[in-house]
């Protein structure tokens, strides 16, 4: 009688390596993606991030970005004023924009952000006292729009973004008196360039750390991120050090770097 050779059947679980045994299995490459900004929660609640916080967050990603490392000697004089620290009994959305840079002015608001004539020798033409970057032309119409108008009355706000918008139409909105101006990195800086956004009375730089559908923020979307740090670099950096210029981190803050180095400390302990 003909013996027939049974032939062991084929794993129907693609995962399962059958040289490993039974209950061993391959584990499946992760592909990598991009980080993104990660929160403080508790119950769903963002936590306050203080502003030694939101400095460290700011200079980690600066040295990340464009290698510039800001020694201690360097921040001692500034690092307790150049962060702007915000009310915490006020939600940081759209709308309440305008009211964060009022209590962050003190009594000095309506000079700084609302008055419309030029003072010769204090107040020059196309001189803001606040540049607001965001990373599209929509958001920043949305914060000119709903979080500016209050204050923006007497003396508009300027858009400084390329969507629709000609640089000669720029240039001759800036030869008035400037309080605000709101847009993106790449037209920002094209403005400066060419001298027609001076920065002699700015005062702060409002960065909008709103992230869009996909996750991306002014720090993270590719060739925006880019366009910041050059902006950056180039214009506001001396400034800051010299403690002349403040920065506004507004939005939705960064995890502290305190969470994090308890995670790396677990992670050396195992």
């Amino acid at each position: 009688m003909a013996t027939t050779e049974v032939k062991p059947s084929a794993d129907k679980n693609p995962k399962r390596n059958p040289s490993l045994g039974p209950k061993k299995y391959l584990k499946k490459k992760k592909s990598k993606k991009p980080k993104a900004l990660t929160f403080d929660k508790n119950d769903g609640d963002e936590q306050p991030v203080s502003a030694s916080e939101q400095l460290t967050f700011f200079l980690n990603q600066l040295e990340s970005a464009i290698g510039v490392r800001v020694s201690s000697l360097e921040l001692d004089p500034i690092k307790d004023k150049c962060i702007v620290e915000l009310s915490q009994n006020l939600d940081q959305n759209v709308s309440n924009l305008g009211e964060h840079l009022k209590m962050s002015y003190g009594s000095s608001w309506r000079e700084s952000l609302c008055e419309g004539e030029i003072i010769e020798g204090k107040v020059e033409p196309g001189n803001p006292s606040v540049l607001v970057i965001s990373s599209s032309a929509l958001r920043s119409l949305e914060l000119q729009r709903e979080g500016l108008r209050l204050l923006t009355k007497q003396c508009p706000a300027v858009k400084l973004f390329s969507k629709h918008l000609k640089v000669e139409e720029q240039v001759s909105l800036l030869k008035k008196r400037v309080n605000i101006g709101s847009g993106t990195p790449s037209r920002i800086k094209k403005l400066i360039d060419i001298e027609a956004l001076g920065l002699s009375r700015l005062d702060m730089i409002v960065l909008d750390m709103h992230t869009d559908v996909k996750g991306f923020s002014l720090f993270t979307l590719p060739q925006v991120r880019d366009e910041f740090w050059d902006l950056y670099k180039n214009c506001f950096h001396q400034r800051v050090l010299e403690g002349n210029l403040r920065i506004c981190l507004y939005g939705p803050k960064p995890a502290t770097p305190k969470l994090k180095n308890k995670k790396k400390q677990r992670r050396n302990q195992h």
